[in-house]
């Protein structure tokens, strides 16, 4: 419940922690999971001392148990091992302090916690985070490479003395954190979010030996892949040996067997890469022999054609044919005019033959009235009237006699 408190009328600290006291009273026995990170067992004590750590958050609490509770697991539990308490918080109100009064404690098998890792990789696969399409590809040859291992471990060593033995002028950037034990999570988690935060890092490593399923953990840790996930700098997860599969090895943008397989993945070769150099610049250059041999012949191909060789000669074939056709058509045109000519010249004779001009030239004549009627028969003029006469040279005047009409 809320208090009406001020600052006329403020609790005293001995009743403020009773009421804590009261309030946590209430809670009653609860089961809880973490990994003891400090254990005191005095010599005839009765009492022994934990503290109980949650390998993903900075975050302990102190345990107290009797002793016959913790003889009862005390050839199973050690520092470093994951156990679930039954216990009842306690308040102890002259000091302030929050502990935990385990009634009974339980080892965490390999079994159960596999088993946990499984529901974990589900849930986290169903988010998507493992999704291929997510995963970044690798830099073909990586300036400044993220290093994330133990001090001083076979795994830093590996990396390192591999990267340079292929890529002499790599450059990394290391970060030592705890591979194991209760510090690693937290460690590892800062370190990736620090390197992935320095933009002249290309890629980040992740790596650590092999070891046992217990000693793997933190790098299944839920924090851990969701930091991973988060990366925008390709993350390659190097954790084990080859049967090893920490969750870090899904989420992760490429899954190394081993630390040194990890250096040969994201650094090339020197010398295999020399070699390819050599080879591809072998190839380009059979290549370009290859098509200017074939252009060469096709070249002289061409040439070889005798449209190429004497280019005047179809010309001078076409020239030949071009006069035999036109001599052809003037010949042609002569014949056809030569025969107009002469159908016009027949043409114009029976015309000039056939014409009236020439049969007044035979001496005959035209009568025609005064309005132009030409006289047919004598019928049609009368006595005295005059006519115009016209004959091959002009024409005159005449007129009807009167005899000839009696």
């Amino acid at each position: 419940m809320a208090l009406n408190t001020s600052a006329e009328t403020p609790l005293p600290v001995g009743e403020v922690s009773r009421l804590i006291g009261g309030w946590i009273d209430r809670l009653g026995a609860v089961w809880v999971e973490g990994q003891i990170t400090q254990l005191s067992r005095r010599p005839g004590a009765g009492v022994v001392f934990l503290t109980l750590r949650d390998p993903s958050y900075d975050i302990s609490v102190s345990v107290t148990c009797y002793r016959q509770v913790f003889d009862a697991v005390a050839d199973v539990v050690s520092e470093g091992a994951r156990v679930v308490v039954l216990a009842k918080p306690e308040w102890y109100a002259p000091r302030g302090q929050l502990s935990l009064r385990a009634a009974e404690i339980k080892p965490v098998g390999v079994g159960e916690l596999l088993a946990r890792l499984e529901q974990l990789k589900k849930a986290l696969g169903a988010e998507g985070l493992f999704a291929a399409e997510r995963k970044k590809p690798l830099p073909f040859l990586p300036q400044l490479i993220g290093l994330v291992c133990g001090r001083a471990s076979a795994a830093e060593r590996d990396v390192l003395e591999n990267a340079r033995h292929r890529w002499p002028a790599v450059r990394f950037e290391v970060r030592n954190v705890a591979v194991q034990g209760v510090h690693a999570v937290p460690q590892v988690v800062q370190a990736v979010k620090d390197l992935d935060a320095i933009d002249d890092v290309d890629v980040i490593i992740v790596a650590r030996g092999g070891g046992s399923v217990e000693d793997l953990l933190p790098f299944s840790d839920e924090q851990l892949v969701r930091a991973v996930a988060a990366c925008r700098t390709p993350v390659v997860s190097a954790i084990g040996h080859e049967p090893d599969n920490p969750l870090l090895d899904h989420v992760a943008d490429v899954r190394a067997s081993t630390p040194t397989d990890a250096a040969k993945k994201v650094v090339p070769d020197v010398g295999e890469e020399y070699e390819r150099v050599r080879l591809l610049r072998d190839r380009a250059r059979r290549c370009v022999e290859a098509f200017i041999e074939r252009e060469e012949r096709g070249l002289a191909h061409a040439l070889a054609r005798p449209s190429i060789e004497d280019p005047h000669r179809m010309i001078d074939e076409r020239a030949d044919h071009v006069a035999s056709l036109t001599d052809r058509g003037r010949r042609t045109l002569g014949h056809l005019l030569d025969r107009a000519d002469s159908e016009l010249t027949h043409t114009h004779a029976r015309v000039v033959g056939l014409s009236p001009a020439a049969t007044l030239k035979r001496g005959y004549a035209v009568l025609q009235k005064a309005d132009g009627h030409v006289v047919r028969d004598p019928g049609e003029v009368t006595a005295d009237e005059a006519l115009r006469a016209r004959v091959a040279e002009g024409e005159f005047s005449v007129r009807v006699d009167a005899r000839s009409d009696a």
